[in-house]
């Protein structure tokens, strides 16, 4: 049995470890506030802007002045997989970097090139032992902007446009849906793609609605397709950003009632211990009274 002493130590170093985790809980819960609330507004905007432009992208003609819209054989596909720059957030990261393992591996298996550009530097650190990470973007996370996303999808637009360049891109992030649940899900990025025809719960397919548009549908997609990307990639680091601060919340909450139950277990510890001390110095002083007689 460990000394009173050690006990004791062991006692104040996780009640001080219970301060920390208990603090930063505090601070992620007030960042998650506003980063959800920004997410949340971009959102709309997002979803009209990626419906807009899947309807454009069926009217436009493919190719030619609209190279980021054409369709053709996949031989390489890039992963832009997006996670946070600091940890202590459970599994988040770690389970983005496994949704791209497991689409490394399905491609790799169908004879296709895979690359990786990390945004964020725990998506770095876990993937560049792969050998196929082509760029990297480290510590934005914290304080990223439209600039950033801008610069993101620019180069890797460019990637995508290049000769020997890749032909699909994914961009790979996690998505919040709840304090509770963050889903790593993996969107379709590059090409453009025409919107889908729904079905109904007869299972008829519903036609899109047809659409007048003045300028021509070319005129418009010349001044939204450059936005396109940039509105994406930033949707998706929002995405990300509140993800991270909600599974950092919840990782510290967890860590706190740890640190409580371990300081329960060793303060039983402790007593059990004093109380041996205190049988022992008993049974001493017995048996000198012994001894004596």
């Amino acid at each position: 049995m460990p000394s009173l002493k050690e006990v004791k130590t062991k006692i104040v170093g996780v009640k001080k470890t219970a301060q920390i985790t208990k603090a930063m809980n505090m601070v992620a819960s007030a960042k998650l506030r506003g980063a959800q609330e920004k997410m949340e507004a971009f959102r709309p905007y997002t979803s009209k802007f990626n419906e807009t432009m899947s309807n454009l992208s069926s009217r436009a003609t493919t190719g030619g002045s609209y190279p980021l819209m054409e369709k053709r054989q996949v031989r390489s596909v890039e992963l832009v997989v997006i996670t946070s720059d600091r940890g202590l957030c459970g599994s988040f990261n770690s389970n983005i970097v496994k949704l791209a393992g497991r689409k490394m591996e399905a491609y790799e298996a169908e004879g296709k090139t895979v690359s990786f550009v990390c945004v964020g530097k725990k998506g770095h650190q876990l993937l560049r032992k792969t050998g196929k990470v082509r760029k990297s973007y480290r510590d934005i996370m914290g304080t990223f902007q439209m600039f950033n996303a801008r610069e993101i999808a620019a180069e890797v637009s460019q990637h995508f446009l290049a000769e020997g360049g890749s032909d699909k891109v994914e961009v790979l992030f996690g998505h919040f849906r709840s304090v509770a649940i963050q889903v790593p899900t993996a969107e379709d990025f590059l090409p453009v793609q025409p919107v889908a025809t729904a079905e109904d719960g007869e299972g008829t397919k519903k036609i899109s609605g047809e659409y007048i548009y003045e300028p021509s549908a070319e005129e418009i997609m010349d001044v939204l397709q450059p936005l396109y990307l940039n509105v994406m990639i930033y949707h998706a680091m929002l995405e990300v950003g509140a993800s991270e601060h909600a599974a950092r919340m919840t990782a510290m909450d967890n860590a706190t009632k740890a640190c409580k139950d371990m300081i329960s277990d060793l303060t039983v510890l402790y007593n059990k211990a004093r109380q041996a001390a205190i049988t022992g110095e008993l049974m001493d002083i017995v048996g000198g009274a012994e001894a004596l007689k």
